[in-house]
């Protein structure tokens, strides 16, 4: 950048730097604190408030946390702990609950004497709720006493006053908010995503009751949470869309070294694994080292048990490998650690290299005495294990002609994908379009330096009930992987060497498109899932209609759009014979020119990034309409009809 001269410009002194105080650095950057002021953030909100009622419960002090919708989605919730202090601050000198609720850094989780363990480990949960909301207010039993104060928008509106007496006995916290409609985009909370994190945690914390109410007109309903068996339980929800190889769910709840230590493991007639780790109630999607151990002790065991068994003179070739004894398996690890080391600032990747030997060290001595006392439970897994290490193998062939020498090896990719001219990953982007005729659509409509488009001849198979080796014996998979690069499977999987960062799925907008769509959505999910949560993936959105009137021409993604322009171009009456309106039943309607004008152009079309935002319920969901099982989808179907719409009947 060139320099400039002018003095009124170049200028740089200590009045230049900008000083937020208090809570307004949240309200300024508000993403920074909960990730986005959209629906994730909003229900992040709840969360935080939640969070601080479970460390009450994590701390022994608490059995009961009530979560309430009300009418103008605003929120209360409620626990039994011990209160937020109320007694001055002895540097501070103001209330200790004025103090978390508007000052940064400020909270009971640096003292490892009132919290052990905590999922809220920077002290800015519950002051960026007040920052970041219209109005909030608290209340506080303790000794005896009802204790009152609210604020807007973080500061401080009525000082701590006593409202009355309460029994002795009675302690808790209540906290009631309405998030700020200047900082939001998204007012209007979901039942399901609440009511998902409130059953995971109820999982997480045997014992502990939790409620959620819905007071809103026409949703009236409650639910009421609690996991008397924790993980048993957590595992028995997460196979309820399969079919157990085993009734037992083997479950071990200890302590090492300090570090509390729970796993329910068990196995289904499924190919995929359902492992889900977690840290002080945080849900590390990444993993880390607490998962680590498991793995590798969860392979060391089952092996030396095979060496063993009966089984060991007929397969005595065959060692079994991580994926090989993973195939199938439900699992869930939880671990409680005094001072969790994260890798970054999402908290989804544990790092502390003691917490690996613990795990290690105490699933190596219980499964194996587990397997030694459950002869039947150890020989289904031997079983199942030794079945996809035998497909393992049978696959080798069919993976070896997705490999490619180099990720950018355009000699070996497949001869209909027409690549772009671009080698930069990051600049390049691959369409995987629904038939022959939306292939050549695309093809033509494209910009070549760029996109690259790989077309696809009818409906892939569904992975949810395929082995490794019948998927890699699938062409139009077989393709993708190619074309991809990225190789498949953890072992081989290597997000680097991704040929594109965006993976847009253009299908048709009719039933079928949608299930392609879907088809090709559970493959990623569960055979590259890095490439969702590295952010490549995404759906294009294709128009459902062309307004034509004359020589002006407007696309329109919904019916309302649709008859929104029909009646502006026909002066408010949506019936002039004038206009045309054409309904594309398919890709493949389209010329190249209104393909890239609608669907492919950066500048106006719209895609959408594929995300995981809950990743137990995405499972569940995968499970539900790709398994084998009917019933849970009968059942979803019938829950969720009213919800449908655009279908071609």
């Amino acid at each position: 950048m060139a320099k400039t001269n002018d003095a009124a410009d170049s200028h740089y002194g200590a009045s230049n730097i900008q000083v937020l105080k208090g809570l307004e650095a949240v309200r300024k950057r508000p993403g920074m604190y909960i990730g986005s002021t959209s629906s994730r953030g909003l229900h992040h909100l709840v969360y935080e408030v939640v969070d601080n009622s479970i460390d009450e419960a994590l701390a022994g002090y608490c059995d009961s946390v009530k979560v309430t919708i009300h009418g103008d989605n605003s929120i209360t919730v409620e626990d039994n702990g011990r209160g937020i202090p109320v007694d001055i601050h002895p540097i501070e000198k103001i209330p200790g609950i004025e103090l978390a609720m508007t000052v940064l850094h400020a909270g009971g989780k640096f003292d490892k004497n009132s919290y052990k363990v905590s999922g809220g480990l920077h002290g800015v949960g519950v002051s960026v709720v007040n920052a970041l909301s219209e109005t909030l207010k608290v209340w506080v039993k303790l000794d005896g006493k009802e204790h009152y104060m609210d604020f807007t928008r973080g500061d401080t509106t009525t000082k701590l006053k006593v409202l009355g007496k309460v029994p002795a006995k009675e302690s808790g916290t209540k906290v009631w908010f309405k998030p700020d409609a200047e900082i939001f985009t998204e007012l209007v909370y979901d039942y399901s995503i609440l009511a998902s994190r409130l059953r995971e945690l109820s999982f997480l914390n045997k014992g502990v009751m939790i409620s959620l109410t819905d007071e809103r007109e026409g949703q009236e309903k409650s639910e009421h949470y609690h996991a008397k068996g924790g993980l048993k339980e957590f595992v028995a929800y997460l196979n309820q869309s399969r079919k157990a190889l085993h009734t037992d769910i083997v479950h071990l709840d200890t302590e090492k070294d300090d570090i509390g230590i729970e796993l329910a493991i068990q196995y289904n007639d499924g190919y995929s694994e359902t492992m889900f780790s977690f840290v002080n109630n945080i849900n590390t999607h990444e993993g880390g080292t607490h998962l680590t151990g498991f793995k590798s002790a969860l392979t060391s065991v089952i092996n030396k048990h095979l060496d063993k068994s009966s089984f060991a003179k007929k397969d005595k070739d065959i060692k079994l490998t991580g994926d090989d004894v993973r195939e199938g398996l439900t699992a869930v690890l939880s671990v409680k650690v005094r001072e969790p080391q994260f890798e970054g600032q999402t908290k989804t990747k544990l790092g502390n290299s003691e917490v690996e030997s613990a795990v290690k060290t105490v699933v190596n001595e219980w499964l194996a005495d587990y397997l030694e006392g459950h002869p039947r439970v150890a020989n289904i897994i031997l079983e199942k294990a030794l079945s996809a290490a035998r497909a393992r193998e049978a696959a080798r062939k069919a993976r070896d002609l997705t490999r490619k020498k180099s990720a950018l090896d355009v000699g070996n990719l497949p001869g209909k994908l027409a690549d772009c001219s671009l080698s930069d990953p990051a600049m390049c982007e691959i369409y995987l379009v629904e038939g022959d005729s939306a292939g050549g659509s695309a093809k033509m409509g494209r910009d070549r330096m760029f996109q690259a488009i790989l077309p696809l001849r009818g409906k892939i198979l569904n992975v949810e009930k395929a082995r490794i080796d019948k998927i890699l014996s699938n062409d139009e998979i077989r393709t993708i992987i190619t074309a991809i690069g990225a190789g498949i499977g953890e072992d081989e999987f290597q997000i680097g060497n991704a040929r594109y960062h965006k993976i847009i799925i253009m299908t048709d907008a009719d039933v079928d498109g949608a299930h392609i769509r879907t088809l090709l959505l559970t493959f990623f999910y569960r055979q590259m899932p890095q490439l969702i949560e590295s952010g490549f993936v995404y759906i294009a959105q294709p128009p459902l209609f062309r307004v034509a009137k004359g020589k002006e021409e407007y696309y329109a993604y919904d019916m309302a759009e649709r008859e929104e322009i029909t009646k502006r171009l026909g002066g408010g009456d949506a019936n002039k014979t004038n206009i045309n309106i054409q309904r594309y039943k398919g890709l493949g309607e389209m010329n190249p020119d209104q393909l890239w004008k609608t669907t492919m152009d950066p500048e106006t079309r719209t895609i959408l990034q594929v995300t995981v935002e809950d990743a137990v319920h995405a499972n569940e969901l995968f499970q539900t309409l790709m398994g084998d099982e009917v019933e849970p989808r009968r059942v979803f179907i019938e829950t969720n009809a009213k919800f449908a719409s655009n279908l071609d009947i």
